[in-house]
């Protein structure tokens, strides 16, 4: 009896004792990683369509100001409206980063957007009164810094994609990966569409 009274209490400590060092090594090791890494990515990416969106905003009074300047410039005008549609027209949410085909097909709508868009800056070269209409140096301001901010909000995404894989690639997350994560997937990234596609269009004069 006086055995089995003094093993309980050791017992309990023993558990306890491993119960404690099992909750440090989950909380230490990187158990919460993927999931935290996995939030970081999806609002990486909540900033690039958020940007995406923003460019897409200024498109139809950018048109119609250079329109008003510009008339015989309708192959250019057309090719933005239409670029602008296709880009608009892919359904883009959280779904799109588990697609890889469908992120390529949004990346390659909104590079010829980009395409596009230079175009239409580049027949501002030819009047001078458009270039002027403080509409449109208006409206070109705003196009550039929502294009750098494009930039910033890309560069942001592919680090948390990075991040993400890479902590499923490597050991510990690889470890929670195969026990606690196995829905997670790799996700795509972005890749470049276009020679310099890691640059922002050049739209100032």
């Amino acid at each position: 009896m006086q055995a089995t009274l003094g093993v309980t209490p050791y017992r309990i400590a023993w558990r306890s004792a491993i119960l404690l060092l099992v909750a440090m090594l989950l909380t230490g090791c990187g158990v919460n990683n993927l999931p935290t890494y996995d939030e970081q990515v999806k609002s990486a990416w909540s900033q690039v369509e958020n940007q995406y969106q923003r460019r897409a905003d200024l498109i139809p009074n950018l048109v119609e100001t250079v329109k008003g300047y510009a008339r015989q410039e309708q192959e250019t005008l057309t090719a933005v409206i239409e670029a602008r549609s296709k880009a608009t027209s892919i359904q883009v949410d959280e779904s799109i980063l588990n697609n890889p085909e469908k992120l390529r097909q949004f990346q390659q709508a909104q590079g010829e957007l980009s395409s596009a868009l230079s175009r239409l800056m580049a027949v501002s070269e030819r009047y001078p009164d458009l270039k002027s209409n403080q509409n449109f140096l208006a409206l070109q301001s705003q196009l550039e810094g929502t294009e750098n901010r494009i930039a910033v909000a890309r560069r942001d995404f592919i680090a948390a994609v990075e991040r993400y894989n890479t902590e499923i690639r490597t050991f510990p997350g690889r470890l929670w990966h195969s026990l606690l994560y196995s829905d997670m997937d790799l996700r795509e990234n972005f890749e470049a569409t276009a020679t310099d596609a890691d640059q922002a269009p050049e739209v100032s004069f």
